[in-house]
């Protein structure tokens, strides 16, 4: 049976943040993710995970500015000592919560940028968080993600994100595989999850194009759920999209999912 875990980012938004730990776990989940942790004390989102029995399946090194349209700076060559600086402050809400898993975002490509540079410096700094992080037992985890949603982004293909992987080299690394994403800029999903299947570390999912529930849309995820299971996917799922309306009245795609075990 697969695992999932509730994205708290877009999941939940009719209570506040720190309110949603408690929902996702009156309907059932027993993990959760979310962007990022970093408005909120570690003891207070930590508190939240034990008061209701959740794990902490993965969130994100700070950004830089969101705010501003900042999307990581792993790539950028002017931002390598507060690259740094962002390793520090997840491991912080890392020690805190548990979490074994951090997503370091690529980054927005600057206009008219060295894309050699770029590359170099995305593989170094890789290198250097796979280092630290593992010391603590920690998966880095690369995303690609749609330049439709994200433009300029400079992950943004499975086959891209393994073969960074390979050159980087360390076993700690792992692809986080968002089929959103994914079916948005290659589709193929079942074939590229049975090419890639050993290097990914973490699944999301969402319905295409509009990023609701997966039950529309046109990705079939009852079949891609068997494949997985078929495959022996033991990582978590995150359910990263937008509800249609209430959260919890949207959930029938994983209750049916689930009665398939407990009928």
């Amino acid at each position: 049976m697969l695992r999932f875990a509730a994205n708290l980012t877009m999941m939940y938004n009719e209570v506040p943040f720190l309110e949603r730990f408690a929902a996702a776990a009156a309907d059932g989940f027993d993990a959760v993710e979310y962007l990022f942790p970093y408005d909120f004390a570690p003891d207070d989102i930590a508190r939240r995970l034990q008061d209701h029995g959740l794990k902490q399946a993965l969130f994100n090194l700070p950004p830089g500015n969101w705010a501003a349209g900042e999307r990581g700076m792993s790539c950028l060559p002017d931002r390598r000592e507060e690259f740094k600086r962002t390793i520090d402050t997840a491991l912080v809400y890392a020690r805190a919560t548990g979490v074994k898993n951090l997503h370091i975002m690529a980054g927005i490509e600057p206009s008219g940028c060295d894309l050699q540079l770029l590359h170099r410096t995305y593989i170094d700094n890789l290198r250097l968080a796979c280092d630290r992080l593992g010391e603590h037992g920690i998966t880095v985890m690369i995303e690609p993600i749609n330049r439709r949603d994200m433009p300029g982004y400079h992950l943004n293909r499975q086959d891209h994100a393994h073969s960074v992987r390979a050159e980087v080299g360390r076993d700690n690394l792992k692809v986080q595989m968002d089929l959103y994403h994914c079916q948005i800029v290659e589709g193929d999903l079942a074939t590229r999850i049975k090419t890639h299947f050993d290097g990914i570390g973490h699944l999301q999912i969402a319905s295409v194009p509009e990023r609701h529930e997966p039950d529309e849309g046109e990705v079939s995820y009852p079949y891609l759920f068997d494949l997985l299971e078929t495959l022996g996917y033991a990582g978590y799922i995150g359910c990263e999209y937008r509800p249609r309306a209430g959260t919890s009245a949207g959930l029938g795609w994983w209750r049916r999912y689930t009665q398939r075990y407990t009928s």
